[in-house]
């Protein structure tokens, strides 16, 4: 199993906790927000080999201390940095913080892949995939990122340069560049570790920043969110028309890159891996912007008229839902996680209130009067009641009824 830190902001948000991990509640309705800001680094090319020294040292390092802590069976922080924490140093050359940095790397690899194991992600007990996974340690990639807290990376923000440790000393004058958004936020708010990362032929830093704290106003109403495939997100009041954002152009473009990564696979010529290598995560790249832009306009009608969002909990659909194989590419490749972590943490910058809602039957209620029936949907576009006749379109349906139990939901949890 090949451990890589998140590449992308969206990705170092916890899934299962009904507000991000990176969220502290401070009190009724008040919540802190961690946001991870990307800066490209622009070194020269004797900085950008230090660079790689370096995060393949680390990494070769992390990997040697991986294999120990399967063989002594010791996955604790404090436990394994007293069995390895002088041989790292000796053995690598590391600075007494670069090698703390490996060691809780390797101890937070191995807490989620117990965990992992825990929530029976991995297959269940005694399966072939689950065995052959804790059979074998965990290995870093030489690019895979690496932590540096302030004492080990400092930053100049008038001169746009960066001061960082490498295995060949202290190197100064590293440039970088981003956007002015980026640039003030970093100035105003960035704190704690920041993540050097190799991708794709790019230098990046990955920077926390911790956002002033936001209540969240008391809502007039929330607005349902239905999720799907056909329609990226259907949006809806309680009695309200609905929105809804089409995904036939997202789909046209995964099924693009679907025959294309096929047609070149099939070549396997040194052109088509060459083409392969360029065109990867484009795709990713295409659906991330959509979904921003899809939980921007969502946040933003919610902020506007004074209503929260109410969120489906689809955690575990791939394992409820029952497809034929030629579905089954399109569900996985369904962003739904993405999309709906986009809206949180938008909500909590703008103070909009959030809502997670059970999505069981809320394709098949009547949003109208109540009556749930699997023959109310006759087909993907259409919700007909079979009881008072009530006729919509069934995303729009859908998202009436998670409206309705988002305004539950919150009235229960902010009971006097």
């Amino acid at each position: 199993m090949r451990v890589k830190r998140a590449d992308d902001a969206s990705a170092l948000f916890s899934r299962r906790v009904r507000f991000p991990s990176r969220w502290r509640g401070l009190g009724d309705n008040v919540f802190e927000v961690k946001l991870v800001v990307q800066v490209k680094l622009l070194p020269t090319p004797e900085q950008a080999a230090a660079l790689e020294a370096t995060l393949r040292t680390v990494n070769d390092a992390a990997t040697w201390v991986a294999a120990l802590a399967h063989s002594q069976r010791v996955f604790r922080n404090y436990d394994l940095r007293r069995h390895v924490y002088g041989q790292v140093k000796d053995r690598y050359g590391l600075a007494a913080q670069a090698a703390q940095h490996v060691i809780k790397k390797v101890a937070d690899a191995y807490t989620t892949l117990h965990a992992h194991v825990r929530n029976g992600n991995l297959g269940k007990r005694g399966s072939v995939r689950r065995e052959r996974v804790l059979a074998r340690p965990i290995v870093f990639r030489p690019g895979a990122a690496q932590p540096f807290d302030d004492r080990c990376l400092s930053w100049r923000m008038d001169a746009r340069t960066v001061s960082i440790w490498t295995v060949g000393g202290r190197m100064k004058g590293v440039a970088f560049t981003a956007s002015a958004d980026q640039l003030t936020l970093l100035a105003a708010h960035r704190k704690g570790e920041s993540d050097l990362l190799y991708r794709d032929g790019r230098w990046f830093l990955i920077a926390t920043c911790d956002l002033p704290d936001v209540p969240v106003r008391a809502p007039d109403g929330f607005v349902g969110v239905d999720l799907g495939i056909a329609n990226i997100a259907t949006t809806a009041t309680g009695t309200g028309d609905g929105v809804r954002h089409s995904g036939k152009t997202l789909n046209a473009v995964r099924h693009r890159h679907r025959e294309l990564r096929r047609r070149l696979q099939a070549k396997a010529t040194k052109s088509a891996k060459r083409l392969l290598r360029k065109r990867r995560r484009k795709e990713a790249r295409f659906a991330a912007d959509t979904n921003h832009t899809i939980a921007r306009r969502i946040v933003t009608e919610a902020a506007r008229t004074g209503r929260g969002i109410a969120l489906e909990d689809l955690q575990g659909i791939r394992d409820r839902v029952r497809l034929r194989k030629p579905q089954r590419v399109t569900l996985h490749a369904w962003s739904f996680h993405q999309l709906g972590h986009f809206i949180a943490y938008k909500a909590a910058r703008a103070g909009v209130a959030l809502v997670w809602v059970d999505p069981a039957y809320t394709s098949q209620a009547c949003s109208a009067c109540g009556h749930v029936a699997k023959n109310n949907r006759p087909d993907q576009e259409t919700f007909a009641c079979t009881s008072c006749g009530f006729a919509e379109h069934a995303d729009v349906n859908a998202a009436r009824n998670i409206a309705a139990r988002g305004e539950t939901g919150w009235a229960v949890s902010h009971a006097a």
